[in-house]
C-alpha cells in the first residue's frame, strides 16, 4: 500500500511473487520422505559391507560349533554317519530320493571315501574359523554339513537344525571382511589384487574345485538345482578375480556393490530366520498344557538321558518358584524376542538374556552343542562397540600372556676366541 499524492494506491501481490513456495501436500511429503530413507538404505547397502562384525562372529561360531562336533565324535563316527551306522547307506539312499536331501556321502558306498569326507569337513570348519580362503572354506563348509547331517538326520537336535540352515545362508554372506587371515591378507596387500600379485594359491584352488565339479558334473551325481548353484559359484569366482586383476576401476566398483547387495540380503535373512526359530518355539509352546501350568522346566529337569547333573538340576526343580519363574520366563522372551529388535537398548539386554537362557540349558540339559550353536546366533544381533570391545579385551589378555610367559633364551655361542695359556 503506497501513498502518492495524498491518496492511497493499493498494489496487489500474487502468490507467485509474494516470495513464498507453495507447501507440497502431506501426500507428497510421505512420499518425498519414503524415497530419501530408500535412497539412504540404497546407498548404505552398496557403499559397504554392513555389519562386518556381525557376520564375523556367526562365521567363528557356527564353525567352531561344528568344529568342536566333529572332533568330538570322532571316535563314534563310524556308527553315527558311516558304514557301522543302524541307518545304513541304502536305507539313507532311499530317504534322500524322497525328500531330496542333498549329501556327497551317497556318491559312493565306502569307508574309505567316508573318512576323506570326514576329514575335509574337518579342515573345511578350520578354514572357515580362521577365515582363510573364507569364499571357498564357506561352501566346502555348506557341503561338509549337508554331507553328514543329510546322511543320518536322525542323530542331530535342534542345534544341528541350525547349524544345517545357516550354512547355507553364510555362502552368501562376505564374512571374512574382519578377524580372519583374509582380512589380515588383504591388509597386507597380498589378497591378489592388480597391485598385491597373482594369487598362486586362490588359482589353484579354483582349478582343482572346477575339475572336480566338472567330474561330478559328467557322472551324473548332481542334480540341476545343485548344479546350477555349485557353477555359479565357480564363474562368480572367476569374474571376481578377472574384474580384480585386469579391471581395478569401475567394474570392480560394481562387482563390489553387487556383493554387498548379496551380503546384506544374506544377513538379514538369516536375521529373519532367527526370529523365526524364537517365535515359532515361543507360540508353540504356549499352546502345551505344562507350559501355561508353569511346569515344564520341572519336567525336563528329571529326564535321566539329558541331566548330566542330577544334583543340580533336582536342586533347582526343587523349588516351585524357580519352576514357575523359568517356564513362564521362557515363553514371554521367545515371544517377545523379534518385538524388542527395534530398540538397541533393549535388544542388547534381550540378547544377554537369550545367551543367558542357553547358557543354563547347556548346563542343566547337557547340550553343549546345542548351546553353542544358540549363541552364535544369538551374536548376530550384539552392537558392534560390544564386539570390538570384546575383541580388544581379548588381543589385551594375548598380549598380556606373551608378556607374562617367558620367552626361552637361545644360548649364543662364544665368538670371541680363546686365550690360551
Amino acid at each position: 500500500m503506497d501513498r502518492q499524492g495524498g491518496g492511497l494506491q493499493v498494489t496487489a501481490y500474487s502468490p507467485a511473487t509474494s516470495g513464498r513456495e507453495s507447501v507440497p501436500p502431506p501426500r507428497a511429503r510421505l512420499w518425498r520422505r519414503i524415497g530419501a530413507i530408500i535412497e539412504r538404505g540404497f546407498t548404505r547397502i552398496t557403499s559397504g559391507v554392513i555389519a562386518p562384525y556381525q557376520s564375523a562372529v556367526i562365521r567363528i561360531g557356527f564353525s567352531l560349533t561344528w568344529l568342536a562336533l566333529l572332533l568330538r565324535e570322532w571316535v563314534h563316527r563310524n556308527q553315527l554317519y558311516g558304514a557301522d551306522s543302524p541307518w545304513s547307506w541304502t536305507m539313507a539312499r532311499e530317504w534322500n530320493a524322497t525328500n531330496h536331501g542333498f549329501t556327497i556321502l551317497l556318491w559312493h558306498d565306502g569307508r574309505l571315501w567316508f573318512e576323506i569326507v570326514y576329514l575335509a569337513a574337518i579342515a573345511a570348519s578350520v578354514m572357515l574359523l580362521l577365515g582363510w580362503r573364507t569364499r571357498t572354506a564357506s561352501l566346502l563348509f555348506m557341503i561338509g554339513v549337508l554331507a553328514l547331517q543329510n546322511r543320518n538326520p536322525f542323530v542331530g537336535n535342534g542345534g544341528d537344525n541350525v547349524i544345517h540352515i545357516m550354512a547355507i545362508y553364510m555362502v552368501f554372506t562376505r564374512c571374512g571382511q574382519v578377524w580372519s587371515l583374509d582380512a589380515r591378507r588383504s591388509a597386507d596387500g597380498r589378497d591378489g589384487g592388480r597391485d598385491g600379485g597373482r594369487d598362486v594359491v586362490g588359482i589353484v584352488m579354483w582349478a582343482f574345485f572346477t575339475a572336480v565339479l566338472t567330474l561330478v558334473t559328467g557322472l551324473g551325481k548332481l542334480s540341476t538345482g545343485w548344479a546350477l548353484l555349485l557353477w555359479g559359484f565357480v564363474f562368480a569366482q572367476m569374474a571376481w578375480w578377472l574384474v580384480r586383476s585386469y579391471a581395478p576401476g569401475e567394474p570392480r566398483t560394481v562387482m563390489g556393490m553387487v556383493g554387498n547387495v548379496v551380503h546384506a540380503g544374506a544377513m538379514l535373512v538369516i536375521a529373519v530366520q532367527v526370529c523365526l526359530i524364537y517365535s515359532s518355539s515361543g507360540w508353540y509352546k504356549i499352546q502345551g498344557s505344562l507350559w501355561q501350568d508353569g511346569t515344564a522346566i520341572y519336567y525336563a529337569l528329571h529326564l535321566g538321558n539329558v541331566t548330566p547333573w542330577p544334583a543340580l538340576s533336582h536342586a533347582v526343580a526343587s523349588s516351585s518358584l524357580i519352576v514357575l519363574l523359568l517356564s513362564y520366563g521362557t515363553v514371554i522372551v521367545e515371544v517377545a524376542f523379534p518385538f524388542t529388535l527395534f530398540n538397541s537398548r533393549v535388544r542388547t539386554v534381550m540378547v544377554a538374556i537369550m545367551m543367558s537362557m542357553h547358557l543354563g540349558i547347556g548346563i542343566l540339559l547337557g547340550l553343549p552343542f546345542f548351546t553353542m550353536a544358540m549363541i552364535a546366533a544369538d551374536s548376530l544381533f550384539l552392537p558392534t562397540a560390544v564386539l570390538r570391545w570384546l575383541s580388544d579385551r581379548m588381543a589385551r589378555a594375548v598380549q598380556w600372556t606373551r608378556a607374562v610367559v617367558p620367552t626361552p633364551v637361545v644360548a649364543q655361542e662364544q665368538t670371541e676366541p680363546v686365550r690360551r695359556a
